[in-house]
Order: C-alpha cells, then sequence, then structure tokens
C-alpha cells in the first residue's frame, strides 16, 4: 500500500470534512501519499484529482459539508462509466479507496470493485443512518441535534397558538431520524415509513388530548410517509384544531458537526486505514455494540439495517 484515494459520494453529511482530515493524516503517518477525487464518482470518471496533505486538511475539522464537494451519479452504474473509473484509479496508481458516503455509494462501490484491483474501505457518513452494519453514522448526531433545536423552538409557537405542528424530517425510506428526533423532542406522535400511516388512530389520539385540555402538540413525520400537507389539511378538518405544517429540509444536513460525528469520523478513520495497509478491502467500517469493527461491503448492501420499533411503544407512553 502506498497512495490512498478519498472519495465522498451521494447527499453530504455533516462530518465528512473530520473523516478526510483524519483519513489523511493517519495514512501519512504510515508514509502512504494521499489524493482527494473532487464531485464524488464524477472525479474518479472525469479524473478530478487534488492531493491531500496533513496540512492541506488543517482546520477543516469543524467545517459541514465536504471539500471535495458531492454529486449524484446515476450513470456511475453502467459498466463502461464504472470501467472508466477503474481505469483511471490504475493511472493515478491507487492502491486503496477510502469512500465516505451512504447506501448509494456502498452500492456504487460494489460495483466499482469488480472492476478494480484497488481496494475499497468505506466510511458510513450519512444522516439517515441506514447504513447496515454500523450502529450510527458520521453525520445522524448533528443532524438530530439540529432538528431537535428547530422543533424545540417550534414547540413555543405551538403552546403559544394552541396549534398543532407537523414536522417533517428527513427519511425518504427510513425513519431513523425521525424515531430519535421524535423521541427526544416529546413528540406526541411520530410517524416512520415502516409503518403504515393511519390516519385515524392520529386523529383519535389528538382528539384524546384536546379533551385533557391538551390543546397543542408535535407530530413529527419523516418525508417518505406520504404527502404532509395534504395530512396537515385532512387532520384540520377532523379533529377542528388549527394545524400548521413546517418542513426542516436540508439544514439538516448542514451545520457545524457534533463532538460525537467528529469523533466518530476518526474512529472510523482509523479502522478504514488500517484495514487497508493489512491489505484487506470491500469492507465498511462501523459501530458494533460499542466497539469499532468492519463488515463486508457486500453484507452491508445487501441487508437492511431493522429500525426498533420499540421505541415508538416507548415514545408512546411518554407522551400519555
Amino acid at each position: 500500500m502506498k497512495k490512498i484515494g478519498i472519495v465522498t459520494s451521494g447527499g453530504d453529511a455533516p462530518g465528512m470534512n473530520a473523516a478526510i482530515r483524519a483519513v489523511t493524516r493517519i495514512a501519512y503517518s504510515k508514509d502512504f501519499v494521499v489524493v482527494g477525487f473532487e464531485r464524488g464518482w464524477e472525479g474518479l470518471v472525469k479524473n478530478t484529482t487534488r492531493p491531500l496533505t496533513p496540512r492541506s486538511v488543517g482546520g477543516i475539522i469543524q467545517l459541514g459539508g465536504t471539500i471535495l464537494h458531492t454529486t449524484r451519479s446515476p450513470e456511475f452504474r453502467r459498466k463502461e462509466v464504472l470501467r472508466k473509473a477503474a481505469k483511471n484509479l490504475a493511472l493515478n496508481k491507487i492502491d486503496g479507496l477510502v469512500v465516505i458516503g451512504g447506501n448509494g455509494s456502498f452500492e456504487a462501490s460494489l460495483e466499482l470493485s469488480k472492476e478494480t484491483d484497488a481496494l475499497i474501505a468505506g466510511i458510513p457518513a450519512t444522516i439517515d443512518n441506514d447504513v447496515f452494519g454500523t450502529d450510527e453514522t458520521i453525520g445522524f448526531d448533528t443532524a438530530v441535534n439540529t432538528a431537535v433545536s428547530e422543533i424545540d423552538n417550534i414547540r413555543d409557537t405551538a403552546i403559544s397558538h394552541e396549534r398543532i405542528f407537523i414536522v417533517e424530517v428527513m427519511g425518504r425510506t427510513r425513519g431513523f431520524l425521525a424515531l430519535i428526533v421524535g423521541l427526544t423532542v416529546g413528540a406526541e406522535i411520530i410517524l416512520v415509513p415502516e409503518v403504515k400511516l393511519q390516519k385515524e388512530k392520529i386523529v383519535r389520539r389528538l382528539t384524546e388530548n384536546s379533551a385533557k385540555g391538551k390543546k397543542s402538540g408535535i407530530i413529527v413525520a419523516a418525508e417518505g410517509i406520504g404527502d404532509t400537507r395534504k395530512l396537515a389539511t385532512d387532520l384540520e378538518e377532523e379533529t377542528g384544531s388549527e394545524v400548521r405544517l413546517s418542513i426542516l429540509g436540508y439544514a439538516q444536513r448542514g451545520g457545524t458537526p457534533t463532538a460525537r460525528s467528529r469523533f466518530l469520523a476518526s474512529l472510523f478513520a482509523n479502522e478504514a486505514v488500517e484495514l487497508l495497509a493489512d491489505g484487506r478491502g470491500d469492507r465498511i467500517v462501523g459501530l458494533q455494540n460499542g466497539k469499532v469493527a468492519s463488515i463486508e461491503l457486500q453484507k452491508s448492501c445487501r441487508t437492511e439495517k431493522p429500525l426498533n420499533l420499540n421505541l415508538l411503544k416507548l415514545a408512546d407512553v411518554l407522551t400519555t
């Protein structure tokens, strides 16, 4: 192992820069040269690179986003595109590639691994926290804290005006973010894609709360549960309460990474570089039962991470 490449792919997550910094400095401590590919997979295809050194990654640990930039590249799944990327890895004499991203990035990494001799190590960084093989991803804690802060402010308004607020958080297919955020802010109702929406149950809960004198409330909903605008209108009509919708949007992806996100970035980077140094590739690193470990890339891609639905039951108890 002499030269390592780094790519940040897919949606950005707070802590990616901390991971870039850690991979670079740990690699240099082992006398490896490090190169960054710019704008995600596009950088591998177009061969746009920049050298990364311990000095060039100074002062980025506290920055959100990624200094290497990122794009979504659905065309990267095509054989001819993958082969071009593999050719550029060889041209740059890359022995090991660190991929920092989420499930989509790792699916693409798995396909790339079939076309290249370079070893691939994945570092999970996504606010969705849906990567199998790690209890927590880089950026998840930051996104949770961002959403919690916003919802705490919204609750002040909800109480003042005696309104119900539906707060939509990110999560097109999975509800990890909505579940933890909802539990943490004390939401009266949490809606996740994994559980079929039952509007009549929501109406009943809100009606019961109103009868108890509880005129305000927070519903945390993952974006993947359906049309939250229509849900707000329907609930207002059926309960007689004022219902408002607040969509937090992309603010959840940005901002200064929390200490937790930076800490995980350092731990995961160290494990990724160690894997490559030991000649072990096609794996992703992660936190498993409190310990840093790794699993096969293919296993991570082919296995769905389960959502702990018992936490929904806990949330129900806590809001009665």
